[in-house]
């Protein structure tokens, strides 16, 4: 489960097996609908989900539920428990 910062301030939430070819998929404008319109500049934070996929798509879901400042305080401590 990764968090991408965009240009227009905002944050993506989304999961992938690997990071790194889906932020460069993100970058050109191949990643999401959302993140062709306001471009990727840097991985906010990521976290690597033990489990499933269907247990990755549910800690991403909930992340997209938080409010801003929840996202920016679980960014700065990605350990918090607002993922628990």
């Amino acid at each position: 489960v990764y968090m991408l910062l965009c240009t227009n301030q905002s944050y993506y939430t989304g999961y992938t097996d690997d990071l790194q070819k889906r932020f460069c998929e993100h970058l050109a404008g191949k990643g999401s609908k959302y993140t062709r319109s306001f471009k990727p500049i840097s991985i906010a934070q990521s976290w690597e989900i033990k489990g499933s996929k269907s247990q990755a798509m549910r800690v991403e879901r909930y992340i997209k539920t938080l409010s801003r400042a929840q996202k920016k305080e679980l960014i700065q401590n990605p350990d918090s428990p607002l993922l628990l």
